[in-house]
């Protein structure tokens, strides 16, 4: 696990909070919650996760998500799909079941915009609140505590949140009511996925073509082609690495989210199906786990 690097916080109360899920994002997120001086409890579904987080930030663990929930003001929580959210949310072990009246679910899962606003309709008949809030930035953003927070949900639930949340956000930044935030993340990925598909043709056609693709990027970098995928992804793909954290099993999961979306608001989205095909590709050559600028290696065959 990287180091998590030391950054200024904002200044926030400490707070009693609780962190579900210590994935590869969710881990870092909750040191920060630490590093920053809240009292945090964590759960996580391999018992060894959690006792090794605590062991490196201190805390507590907790058996069930209701019982990390218990004495919770915020909790947070980042796992990794759909049902996994319901299930560390609802049921008798759940962290609704253990939340007190007036505390705050957090979600920070990529998940659809339909859990979201049931599981904010669930929560206020139960006297309690859940904002959605995606995350964008990686594993490296959630390790430098530089993630940009997308968030739906009430403005008062928003203004509680966003003290806390600073500890590992560079931009927490509310876009509507419940589900807002997942429906402006799925705007993310498709922007992310059409932009890595040119970069990949780009980088490829160029190293067919016998550029130095260094070199061009360097060039074309400081023009109109410019993009965070350009300057973070082109030179890896040039060299052939595709371990820069966000899997492309993680990408198609988005990818099927916004365009089962699609299908509900009529939007039109044939790039990103097409996008969503050749990731499909990559998996199918062993890729499950690469990175997704691996894009490219379709191209080089």
């Amino acid at each position: 696990m990287p180091s998590i690097q030391d950054k200024q916080y904002d200044a926030s109360p400490a707070t009693r909070v609780a962190f579900l899920g210590l994935g590869v994002m969710g881990f870092p997120m909750a040191g920060h919650l630490a590093k920053a001086g809240h009292s945090v409890t964590v759960y996580n579904r391999s018992t060894e996760k959690a006792k090794a987080w605590v062991a490196e930030f201190g805390g507590s663990a907790a058996a069930t998500p209701a019982e990390a929930a218990k004495n919770a003001d915020i909790i947070f929580c980042c796992v990794g799909n759909d049902d996994d959210l319901r299930s560390v949310v609802l049921g008798p072990q759940g962290a609704f079941a253990g939340m007190t009246r007036g505390s705050l679910f957090v979600d920070h899962t990529t998940a659809s915009a339909e859990v979201a606003r049931d599981l904010a309709t669930q929560a206020k008949s139960l006297g309690v609140s859940f904002i959605d809030a995606p995350v964008s930035g990686g594993q490296a953003g959630a390790v430098n505590g530089l993630l940009t927070v997308m968030v739906g949900g009430s403005q008062a639930d928003f203004d509680r949140a966003r003290p806390v949340a600073m500890a590992f956000s560079r931009a927490f930044t509310r876009i509507g009511e419940s589900g807002s935030g997942q429906l402006a993340k799925m705007v993310n990925q498709i922007c992310i996925a059409g932009l890595v598909q040119g970069l990949s043709e780009g980088v490829a056609f160029g190293m067919k073509a016998g550029l130095d693709m260094k070199l061009v990027l360097d060039v074309i970098g400081k023009g109109a082609a410019q993009s965070w995928q350009m300057d973070n992804r082109g030179g890896t793909m040039v060299d052939g690495k595709f371990d820069f954290g966000f899997a492309v099993d993680w990408m198609r999961k988005d990818l099927g989210l916004c365009m089962e979306e699609s299908r509900r608001n009529g939007a039109k989205l044939p790039v990103t199906a097409l996008v969503d095909q050749f990731y499909a590709d990559v998996q199918s050559k062993g890729g499950r786990r690469w990175d997704t600028s691996s894009l490219i290696t379709r191209l080089l065959d």
